[in-house]
């Protein structure tokens, strides 16, 4: 259901010791109440943009079979998970069929009370709040599985885990994926002179921007404490070099601002492709190719594949002679 579309419930009968009976229990919970009289009107509100947040349906609704419209409120009704009340006049088969498959919450026969159908109707929508915060919850309780607390980005075992899911992809339709893996330079010593807090917030930054740069359907996790490694699928080689020269500049060549201090960060990347291969040899390779860039120096770039690796000095902030002055100004 749209965001945007108000609580409504609907009342669908051609009785109207039905309506008179009913609709003043629904009113009670300060709810509107749309009442249709036949199937086709019911289907439609069923089936409409907004659907009604509880619905009450008589199996006397001419028009239409309350078979075929409860399959095509179901079938149709996109996001429609309205819970559902039927009136009959008796209990059949058919009907606890229904209940039992969950087509329907509930099933009330004509003639009850308003008291009884106020008990029924609370029960109901109580079992369905208390569905709803159990599926917040367990939705919840997976994320928290799957990502890194303070970054929000997937942690190791989520990533290897959807690493797997690619490879099997690309394995299938001879796809392109590549990996990049990047650690910040010397993380420890601004976690010395910063203190834990201020890291943790340049890591979140570091994150905010390499989000800005990914395509919707590239995946970012955070594998270790200042390392992070992007999954590219469909993407080439040279494409993904040229990301990681992208993330070089847009994310790293800018200061970042925690507090009152401005804080020049810099990394090396590791980038390998996969073409069907195991993700665990991958990210050895990528891992591999890491090292070479850190033992190249800051801000170096090494692609696994390439058996000739640059040589040429990469652009330093560190020296043992900078000091910190060149990192912080």
């Amino acid at each position: 259901m749209p965001t945007n579309c108000p609580s409504a419930f609907l009342l669908a009968s051609p009785d109207p010791a039905v309506l008179s009976t009913v609709e003043p229990v629904l009113l009670s919970y300060g709810v509107p109440v749309k009442v249709v009289m036949d199937g086709p009107a019911a289907l439609a509100a069923l089936t409409g943009e907004c659907h009604p947040s509880f619905a009450v349906l008589d199996m006397a609704l001419p028009g239409i079979d309350m078979g075929q419209l409860l399959a095509q409120a179901r079938s149709e009704g996109e996001g429609m998970e309205s819970p559902i009340v039927l009136v009959s006049d008796t209990v059949t088969q058919e009907l606890s069929d229904r209940l039992v498959e969950g087509v329907v919450e509930d099933l009330i026969l004509r003639g009850a009370q308003p008291s009884y159908w106020k008990l029924r109707i609370d029960l109901v929508l109580r079992t369905q709040r208390i569905g709803r915060e159990l599926d917040a919850l367990r939705d919840e309780s997976v994320t928290q599985l799957q990502t890194d607390r303070l970054t929000g980005v997937y942690n190791r075992e989520a990533m290897l885990s959807m690493l797997f899911r690619e490879t099997d992809r690309v394995q299938r339709l001879n796809t392109s994926l590549c990996i990049v893996l990047f650690d910040i330079d010397d993380f420890g010593h601004w976690n010395g002179r910063l203190g834990a807090g201020a890291c943790d917030e340049l890591l979140c930054k570091v994150v905010e921007r390499t989000q800005r740069i990914l395509r919707s359907y590239d995946v970012l996790g955070r594998p270790g404490k200042d390392e992070f490694l992007i999954m590219l699928p469909g993407c080439s080689t040279v494409s993904a070099v040229m990301l990681a020269e992208r993330l070089r500049v847009d994310v790293f060549s800018n200061p970042f601002r925690v507090g009152s201090d401005c804080i020049r960060l810099s990394a090396c990347f590791g980038l390998a492709c996969s073409m069907g291969r195991s993700p665990v040899v991958v990210l050895r390779e990528a891992e591999q190719a890491l090292q070479w860039a850190k033992d190249a120096g800051p801000e170096s770039i090494e692609y696994f594949g390439d058996s000739s690796r640059p040589t040429h000095p990469p652009l330093t902030y560190l020296s043992p002679s900078s000091g910190d002055e060149l990192l912080a100004w």
